[in-house]
């Protein structure tokens, strides 16, 4: 159900311009279905309340945080997340404009790409919306289908908002859109145009996935470290890390709280890193469809994958019912391995139930899941853009790129599978995590055979010849107890370990960086929500 509202503004304080704490507070008002937003408070009786630490320049990242729903008088959940939605696109405005201006040329060259994906997205937008108003009485997946698409329409409210206080064009509803499917625009724009020239290969050929991950359970059950490395073109750097805590009140939902890495006008991750209030966490990596005659059974009357994530994080309890409930209207698009970990099956120092990780993959047409609970139990569980399900592994086509091309993609023999087996027994706490998972050696390490992509955490921009701006430009980590607090540590940039140079633009200024530093030499920071009830 889209709602629309007649805004109105109430200014405390000028827009803050440079760096530095955004607050803002909106309340609805239902008799005119409207938005009153006041600048500079942060009112625990609104109806949404949240902050944005513009400290991207400084740290690398900037820090969003939101509560909605606790208002003095309860609103229906499509409301609560519509204002979540418009608290959030007031607040991160200026920077989704700089995000879009980046991401746009990275995905879309061609006006008939444009053309393309414009009337896909429309169709697709329309059948999420005709199957909400149909069904969204009868099934918890389509009202929070409803309450993800309400989420979004609040977004784009929220930035026009901010756009006419600065005089500025507002962000189309497509162009937020746009915004929130970068994933599964990956897959889908050569389905649409096939030859369509694109810059989402950024390595050299045949292509591999974006990401690196590590989940290790240390060798007496001390403790769990968890960690994700995300890999892209490095036009993708304006981050954002945002805690959510929405009070919803629709009986089979799981969870409302989160805490994930993403970007502006994302209402979602796309890395993924999450950590959920149900007591799940979560992360991908991404996988390449080779076999592009899977690619037939793509459709508009599907779900993008990233509402299917948001859907799933709302309504799972356990790892299986993720699994359950992301397969459901498969789009076969941002085909990736989700690693999910139920904290609640952990007991540190002494058991790890069945169910504790449950790995789920995609491809168009198929979602494998299964319980890989006993690989955590012997030690580790890696992820590194290689299929593990051998239906999904053979099907993709990795089987025949492995016996054309070789180990790269073998699930056990590609070169950071080998890293990862040689090394991760030194991991042990935080320290060595970090160090994992920014590992590069290219030069000296056998495994990595002089290639700078070749290794844990890429830097394309170092190869010798066609040298990109692209590759492993973040790594988040966090371990069991830190988890069940929603803090983690995150670093933005390319690698710098093993006496790396940071990366700087003045040899890529062709490519669009808009708001992005000149150079990245930042370290980690600590994530932790401050608004978040006990």
């Amino acid at each position: 159900m889209k709602i629309s509202v007649l805004i109105l503004a109430c200014v405390v304080r000028a827009m803050v311009r440079a760096e530095g704490v955004q607050k803002a507070t909106v309340y609805w008002d239902p008799t005119h279905k409207a938005v009153l937003l006041k600048e500079g408070v942060l009112d625990k009786a609104g109806d949404a309340y949240g902050y944005y630490n513009d400290s991207f320049s400084s740290t690398g990242w900037g820090v969003l945080e939101i509560r909605a729903g606790y208002g003095e008088t309860p609103e229906p959940d499509e409301v609560t997340y519509f204002l979540a939605g418009y608290l959030e696109g007031f607040l991160t405005a200026r920077q989704m404009y700089d995000h879009y201006t980046n991401m746009y040329p990275q995905l879309i060259t061609e006006p008939e790409v444009l053309v393309a994906v414009k009337n896909f997205m429309a169709k697709q937008d329309a059948w999420s919306r005709e199957q909400v108003k149909l069904n969204k009485s009868s099934d918890p997946l389509w009202s929070h289908t409803g309450f993800i698409l309400s989420q979004l329409d609040g977004l784009q409210a929220g930035v026009a908002d901010w756009a006419k206080r600065m005089g500025k064009k507002p962000l189309s509803l497509f162009q937020v859109q746009f915004l929130n499917a970068v994933g599964d625009l990956l897959d889908l724009i050569p389905v649409l145009v096939p030859g369509a020239k694109a810059n989402m290969k950024l390595y050299k050929e045949p292509p591999m996935g974006h990401c690196s991950a590590l989940i290790k359970m240390l060798p007496g059950y001390e403790n769990l470290l968890f960690a994700h490395s995300s890999w892209y073109t490095y036009a993708a750097t304006m981050r954002i890390f945002k805690h959510w805590d929405f009070r919803v009140s629709e009986p089979h939902t799981a969870t409302g709280k989160l805490s994930f890495s993403s970007y502006p006008g994302f209402l979602v991750s796309l890395d993924d890193f999450y950590l959920l209030g149900s007591g799940l966490m979560m992360t991908q990596t991404t996988n390449i469809v080779f076999n592009s005659s899977l690619f037939s059974v793509i459709t508009s009357s599907s779900l993008f994958s990233w509402q299917r994530v948001r859907l799933a994080h709302a309504l799972a309890h356990t790892g299986q019912e993720w699994a359950q409930t992301f397969a459901k209207f498969n789009s076969g698009t941002y085909n990736n391995q989700y690693m999910v970990l139920d904290t609640s099956k952990i007991s540190l120092g002494s058991s790890i139930d069945n169910g504790a990780l449950v790995i789920v993959e995609q491809i168009p047409g198929l979602v494998e899941y299964s319980d890989q609970t006993q690989t955590l139990r012997r030690g580790y569980w890696p992820s590194y853009n290689v299929p593990f399900h051998k239906k999904i592994y053979s099907l993709s086509g990795y089987e025949q790129m492995w016996m054309e091309h070789g180990d790269d993609f073998s699930y056990d023999l590609c070169p950071r599978a080998k890293i990862f087996r040689r090394d991760q027994g030194g991991v042990t706490d935080l320290v060595s995590l970090k160090h994992i998972m920014r590992y590069n050696d290219y030069k000296n390490d056998p495994y990595s055979k002089g290639d700078p992509c070749k290794s844990i955490c890429c830097r394309n921009d170092l190869q010798k010849h066609r040298a990109s701006p692209g590759g492993c430009y973040d790594t988040k980590v966090t371990d069991f107890h830190m988890a069940q607090r929603f803090v983690s540590e995150a670093l933005n940039g390319p690698t710098t370990e093993g006496g790396l140079p940071p990366f700087s633009w003045d040899l890529f200024n062709s490519t669009e960086h808009q708001g992005l530093p000149r150079v990245y030499n930042y370290t980690f920071i600590t994530m932790q929500p401050v608004l978040f009830a006990p």
